[in-house]
């Protein structure tokens, strides 16, 4: 984590989450040795980066849409 994250404010907010996977959640952070709450944050920053990652950018989908419709023909006879 970084030092800024460690020292920006920290906002409450209520969550709902099963009582088994709560319960997942306290006996890794007694094993680990973490508090919950810095497991939580670890997992929501790591969820959102990947999803950055993940989505497709623009260009690229305007690319392949460009591709698509130009070689329509040609992509429908390989399917064949």
């Amino acid at each position: 984590m970084t030092q800024a994250a460690m020292e920006s404010p920290k906002i409450t907010f209520d969550a709902q989450i099963p009582e088994d996977l709560l319960a997942m959640l306290r006996a890794a952070a007694k094993e680990d040795g973490r508090h919950i709450q810095a497991i939580l944050e670890e997992a929501l920053r790591e969820y959102l980066d990947n999803r950055k990652k993940a989505a497709p950018r623009r260009h690229v989908l305007a690319a392949l849409q460009a591709s698509m419709a130009e070689h329509d023909e040609l992509y429908k006879s390989l399917a064949k």
